[in-house]
Formats: C-alpha cells, structure tokens, sequence
C-alpha cells in the first residue's frame, strides 16, 4: 500500500483549514481510501525551545465533498467508485427501474410539489441526472452481498478498502506503534494494551482478517 504525496484540498478544506486530504491506494488503482492529514503545532519546552509534531492522519468521512477534483453538484450525484468492482463479479444486470414520482421526495403529488414550492414552504428540487446511470440488480440465484462474497471465500475490494481504513499503522511506519506502557508519558506513539475482553483483533488489520 502506498500513500498519494499529491495534495487534494476540498470543499472540507475551508471546514478544516489545518488538514489536507491525501489518499492511501491499494492493490489496485482503483482502490484509494481517503485520509485526513492534520497539522499539529509544535511542542513548546520548558526552556522556550519549540520541537515540530508531525501531522496526524484520521480517516477522512467526507467523501467526495472532500475533493477539490468533485463537481460539487448534488444534482449530478457522486461518481460510482464501485461500478468496476460490482461489474467485474458478473452477477448483476441492468433493468430499466421506473420513473421519480412525487412521492419519492416526499410529496402526495406532483400539484402538492408545485404548491409547496410556490409557497415557499421547500426549497425547490433540483432533479438527480440519471440519464448515464443504470440501475442493477441481482442475477436469477445470485445474492450480492459482501456476507455471501466473504462466505464463498472472495476477498472483494470492499473488504480491502475496509481494511486499509482500520489499518493502525496508517499514521506511521507499524514499528512506530507501540502496545507498550514504557517511554515517555507524552509520546504520540505510546499505547497502552487496554484490555481485550474477548477480542482477538491482529495488529495488523488485513483484507483476509475483514472477510473471515
């Protein structure tokens, strides 16, 4: 796995001014997790001196909306990172769905939207472009979850995506990461053992370990 060193601020950027957002790809191309990158101010020491912190990495929820490189419009929708994936298991196919109806926006009818927007009572819709999407389903006797995927023994992209996001060692080299109670008490990479009442999570998160 590598770490992308090209920054891509985003709209999350003006939220979060201290942060750059970088990504984490793994065996493929197309799987890139977004991370956070925080600043963190230096130390001051007691004798005035400053020593510099290096930045923090915390896994990024902002999706694309954290992307300078997304359109921004929520009209257009979100790019389907996960067509490739879910088309290449070749147990999906497309149907034609049906048209929006007024209720699906929560409306009784089409006369009920109009008057609400007249009113000024709902801002007033600006309709999802679905004229390049398609709609999928499963194929007769296929179950296309990443439950039946992980019971057949299949390690999906998904469960490698996953992976990476729980991974500890993404904020530093693994040996950096201690599960010890020695060194100093201020020491970013200091961790206690805690206790696992039961659990038996590895230290080292990987795709096989999501899907078992």
């Amino acid at each position: 796995m590598s770490s992308s060193s090209t920054e891509s601020p985003a709209t999350a950027h003006t939220v979060f001014p201290a942060s750059r957002r970088v990504y984490i790809t793994g065996s493929r191309p197309d799987i890139r997790v977004p991370m956070r990158e925080i600043t963190l101010s230096p130390t001051k020491l007691p004798n005035g001196t400053e020593v510099p912190n290096e930045p923090v990495r915390v896994y990024d929820t902002a999706g694309e909306w954290g992307d300078t490189a997304f359109h921004a419009d929520s009209s257009k929708g979100l790019t389907p990172i996960r067509d490739t994936w879910i088309r290449e298991r070749a147990d999906v196919e497309e149907v034609a769905g049906r048209e929006v109806k007024p209720l699906d926006d929560g409306y009784l009818s089409e006369a009920h939207r109009a008057q609400a927007e007249a009113e000024g009572r709902r801002n007033p819709i600006r309709f999802f472009d679905r004229s390049q999407r398609r709609v999928l389903r499963a194929k007769p006797g296929k179950i296309v979850t990443q439950l039946q995927y992980a019971r057949a023994g299949l390690i999906t992209p998904e469960m490698e995506y996953i992976a990476i996001r729980e991974n500890t060692k993404l904020q530093r080299e693994r040996e950096l990461l201690e599960m010890t109670e020695a060194g100093p008490r201020n020491s970013l990479w200091r961790q206690h053992g805690g206790q696992s009442f039961g659990a038996a999570i590895p230290k080292e998160i990987t795709p096989e370990f999501v899907r078992s």
